[in-house]
């Protein structure tokens, strides 16, 4: 008869609800705008844009961004932005690429592209649209700080003129819309009010608010998109307009401002794959579909994101962090002799579930993932002889002892070869 303990509907252990094993104060606050199943969130990925914007990145053939895109959506990932098409003539091949891909194999996923709020700029992403039947939904960006405005020499009347034109022409050229504001952080409430009402009035139906230069703190995200559903919400444009998120993470805060800016209002987040892009990068959109799923906003099925992540990293030529979460090296890996005990003595009950939490706060295994227990100058006996059972070598007394004692005579974890050498 078997020993292996049975799971309850929670996960959990028969006779132990999931609730009496984690005490979660994540998740105590059933008021909070994004409570477990409050309503649905989005997510938009620039991973093939302002992604490759980062000057350390390589622009991934067209192929390797096929291959992006279906693990994109494989994730639940509902937007992706196929590019900058008036960047150029490869922009423009690569964009018609992806977005006929989207439609032969009847993927999920939405595509988007960006361009300034310059007919010439938009008139790329409608020839896509023409040629390959699919509409795209249009980025219209322009710079709306004062320190922008100074540089450029511009003044409000022509902003709003500049805005209206470019959104009008993809109106009429049957295209959806979202008015994208850059530094929309650092820009004058006045100015924001009058380009949000003439883009609304234009026909947009999204606008995204920027964080381009990554200043933003979580106080100012809720300032912002409040503020913005303010506008909105006087124009009388509440139900045909939404909000977007977009953010930098030049502080560090990246993440949080994301899960701020969709607890404040705004519906749609976007991110790229390992936070790549300007200058140190974007909100990385892995790890807010992680944080999400684990606060339960989301149920998605997340056991390709680790892959997304080494496809990303592959094809752009970027390395991941080693402590990196979920995708980096050492994300579930542990050579700490008391880890590594707790962990075999969950494995040892049969229970991955166990296993999973009692050293990690993110489940590995619901992410295509698993524990990796290795051998160092900090571990214990358990350690080798797990490492060795599971490779099928025998942890004799003698073979446990002789590689502890080196080990313990190191400063770092060991490798294959060094283990294999003392075996």
């Amino acid at each position: 008869m078997s020993t292996q303990p049975q799971e309850d509907t929670d996960g959990a252990p028969t006779g132990l609800s999931e609730q009496e094993l984690i005490y979660d104060w994540n998740v105590l606050d059933s008021r909070r705008p994004i409570a477990r199943g409050s309503r649905p969130v989005l997510f938009f990925d620039e991973s093939l844009r302002d992604g490759i914007q980062c000057p350390s990145v390589v622009d991934p053939k067209i192929n390797d961004k096929l291959e992006i895109l279906h693990l994109m959506d494989s994730v639940g990932i509902q937007w992706v932005d196929v590019g900058l098409p008036g960047a150029g003539a490869r922009a423009v091949e690569d964009g018609t690429r992806i977005t006929q891909e989207i439609i032969d194999c009847g993927l999920n996923i939405q595509p988007s592209a960006a361009g300034r709020t310059h007919i010439n700029d938009l008139r790329p992403i409608v020839e896509i649209s023409q040629k390959t039947g699919q509409s795209l939904e249009v980025m219209a960006f322009l710079g709306s700080s004062p320190i922008r405005q100074f540089a450029e020499d511009w003044d409000l009347n022509r902003m709003i003129r500049m805005a209206v034109d470019a959104i009008d022409f993809a109106v009429r050229e049957g295209l959806p819309v979202c008015f994208v504001t850059e530094d929309t952080v650092r820009s004058r409430p006045k100015t924001l009010d009058a380009l949000f009402r003439a883009a609304m009035d234009a026909g947009a139906t999204r606008l995204c608010l920027c964080d381009t230069v990554g200043h933003a703190t979580p106080d100012g995200v809720r300032a912002i998109v409040r503020f913005t559903q303010s506008v909105v919400d006087a124009s009388g444009n509440r139900d045909r307009v939404t909000l977007d998120w977009h953010g930098h993470n030049d502080r560090g805060l990246a993440l949080t401002n994301a899960i701020v800016a969709l607890e404040s209002g705004a519906n749609r987040l976007h991110g790229t794959g390992i936070g790549i892009g300007e200058r140190v990068g974007n909100t990385s959109i892995d790890q807010l579909l992680l944080n999400l799923q684990l606060l339960g906003v989301i149920d998605h099925d997340l056991s390709n994101l680790t892959r997304y992540c080494h496809k990303i990293s592959e094809a752009m030529q970027v390395a991941i962090p080693v402590n990196y979460p979920l995708a980096g090296a050492d994300a579930f890996r542990t050579a700490t002799g008391v880890h590594a005990a707790a962990i075999i003595k969950a494995q040892n009950k049969g229970d991955t579930w166990l296993a999973d939490r009692i050293y990690s706060g993110v489940p590995a295994s619901e992410f295509g993932c698993g524990q990796k227990i290795e051998v160092g100058h900090m571990s214990g006996a358990s350690n080798v002889v797990y490492y060795l059972r599971e490779r099928g070598i025998e942890p004799s007394e003698e073979r446990v002892a002789r590689i502890l004692d080196f080990a313990k005579g190191t400063n770092h974890t060991l490798t294959e070869d060094e283990i294999m050498s003392l075996v």
